[in-house]
């Protein structure tokens, strides 16, 4: 028996089997329908597929998958060197400095990001690189602000005896903060820093709203010229996908290292304890 609910009977089990087989079916016709109507209006054609065959057209997007790679990287490195010192800076013991960091996280949290890259964007910009500059600007303001809390919130859960201790030895809070509670609060804070690092990546299209080079922007001229928004829409959302399932592995693989090496070294501790050979006494 169940907790929550009774264990469902044979009557039970078998509508809940019959429901399943017609949903599935259901959903199956409601696929074959949608293929059908896209079909009919001739949207598996040739010809509005067929740009992402031409290498000329493959090198543009391969330029714009670059440029989208690039803000992605230099937004992500910015918005985490801005969380950690706002991040740090709420948790001062000085006033001003935490009245400050919790206004700029607060602002910038609470803004849109769209309205917040326009509005950096009406500042002016004509060059290739200024173009790139309020995207990621935008990005890190917004993202940094997020991770200014994530990072808040891995300090404050370092065990506090930790801390404690670090000061009964003569530490200052400064020496504490970077040598004690920011190490460990990166590696609890990984999955979030990870998912957030995945939302940059994703939020880098919104540089088509400013023609910042990326892979919307090309994808708007490429819909333009074939008149093809459904095949550039399926497109560019299996490059975002492929992208970010790359990002999330990579994060997956620092937090098992980053776990693997603290495992490791509390084995190391817990050998020495046990006088094993090569252990101090």
């Amino acid at each position: 028996m169940s907790v929550l609910y009774d264990v469902a009977g044979p009557r039970a089990r078998r509508r809940h089997a019959i429901a399943g087989v017609l949903t599935v079916v259901a959903l199956v016709l409601l696929a074959l329908g949608i293929v059908w109507k896209l079909g009919s209006e001739g949207q598996f054609s040739a010809e509005k597929w067929e740009v992402f065959a031409t290498p000329a057209y493959l090198e543009l997007i391969g330029r714009a998958i670059l440029d989208t790679l690039l803000v992605a990287v230099l937004s992500i490195v910015l918005a985490v060197v801005f969380g950690v010192l706002f991040g740090v800076a709420k948790l001062s013991d000085h006033r001003p400095v935490r009245v400050v960091a919790w206004s700029v996280v607060e602002f910038f949290r609470a803004v849109p990001l769209l309205l917040l890259i326009i509005f950096i964007w009406f500042w002016g910009f004509d060059t290739r690189v200024g173009v790139i500059a309020p995207l990621v600007l935008g990005l890190t303001l917004y993202n940094g602000s997020v991770l200014a809390e994530v990072f808040r919130a891995g300090i404050n859960a370092v065990p506090q005896g930790q801390v404690e201790a670090a000061y009964a030895l003569g530490m200052r809070k400064t020496a504490v903060t970077r040598m004690i509670q920011l190490p460990q609060a990166i590696k609890i804070m990984t999955p979030a820093i990870i998912s957030q690092c995945v939302v940059v990546l994703k939020d880098t299209s919104l540089g088509y709203y400013i023609l910042a080079p990326g892979l919307t922007t090309i994808g708007r001229e490429i819909w333009r010229e074939f008149d093809n928004r459904l095949a550039t829409a399926i497109v560019l959302a299996a490059i975002y996908i492929v992208l970010n399932v790359i990002l999330s592995r990579i994060g997956v693989y620092v937090q098992r290292r980053l776990t693997e090496s603290k495992t490791v070294h509390a084995v190391d501790l817990e050998s020495a304890r046990a006088g094993t050979p090569g252990a101090t006494a």
